[in-house]
C-alpha cells in the first residue's frame, strides 16, 4: 500500500516513509535510530562524521560501511582520532572497508580536534549541537515535498561549527545530521515512528 505522501506499509503493516522499506539496513535504521534523541560526545561524533563521509553518496553505502568505520576509526573515540598523524591516514586510505577519500579522513581528524578543544575549554559536543534545536517542533512534513535540505538553525549550527575549527560541515550535512541524531523529527505525519 502505497499513496504519494511518500507512506508505505512495511512488512509489519506499520505505515513509514518509504524510504525506510527500500533496504532492510534501512528499515531497522529508519524504526530504530533515525529521528530518536541521541545524546553523548562519541555518538554524536560518530554521526556528524558518518554524515560528511556520506556527502556525495548514498547513505546506505555509510549504514554497511558503518562497522567497519567504527573499528577504523576506534569507535569514534575523539581523543584517539584527534593524536591521528600520516601513519593514520596511510591506513585509512588503504582500508576498502571504508569510504577511501583522503578530504574525508582529514576532516575527520581536524573535527576530532576542534571537539577536543571544545572539551578542554568545558564545552561539549552535544550541548552545542543541542543547543541549536528549534525553539518549537516543526509541524510534521505531509510529503516529502515538504522538507527542506537546510533550515536557518542548520545554517546557524553549521557556522558555528566552522566558527571552532570544524570542517565538512555544512548546513545540509549539519541538517541531515539534525534529523539523524533527533534534533528535529522528520518523519512523515503518517509514520508510525514519528
Amino acid at each position: 500500500m502505497s499513496d504519494d505522501t511518500g507512506i508505505e506499509r512495511g512488512p509489519d503493516g506499520k505505515p513509514r516513509c518509504r524510504w525506510g522499506l527500500s533496504a532492510p539496513e534501512y528499515l531497522s535504521y529508519h524504526d530504530r535510530e533515525w529521528g530518536r534523541p541521541l545524546h553523548g560526545e562519541t555518538e554524536l561524533f560518530e554521526r556528524l562524521t558518518l554524515e560528511a563521509f556520506q556527502s556525495g553518496l548514498s547513505w546506505l553505502t555509510i549504514l554497511r560501511k558503518r562497522e567497519n568505520f567504527r573499528r577504523a576509526f576506534d569507535g569514534f573515540d575523539i581523543e584517539k582520532i584527534a593524536e591521528y598523524g600520516a601513519k593514520e591516514v596511510k591506513r585509512l586510505l588503504s582500508d576498502a572497508g571504508i569510504v577511501r577519500n583522503r578530504k574525508k579522513v582529514e576532516a575527520a581528524i581536524t573535527n576530532a580536534k576542534a571537539a577536543r578543544a571544545m572539551r578542554a575549554n568545558g564545552e561539549t559536543l552535544d550541548e552545542l549541537i543541542w543547543g541549536f534545536a528549534p525553539d518549537e517542533p516543526r509541524p510534521a512534513p505531509a510529503t516529502f515535498a515538504d522538507l527542506e535540505p537546510t533550515t536557518p538553525e542548520s545554517k546557524a549550527l553549521a557556522k558555528e561549527l566552522k566558527r571552532r575549527g570544524f570542517v565538512f560541515v555544512g548546513p545540509t550535512t549539519v541538517y541531515a545530521t539534525m534529523e539523524a541524531i533527533g534534533v528535529v523529527n522528520d518523519h512523515l505525519a503518517g509514520c508510525a515512528f514519528r
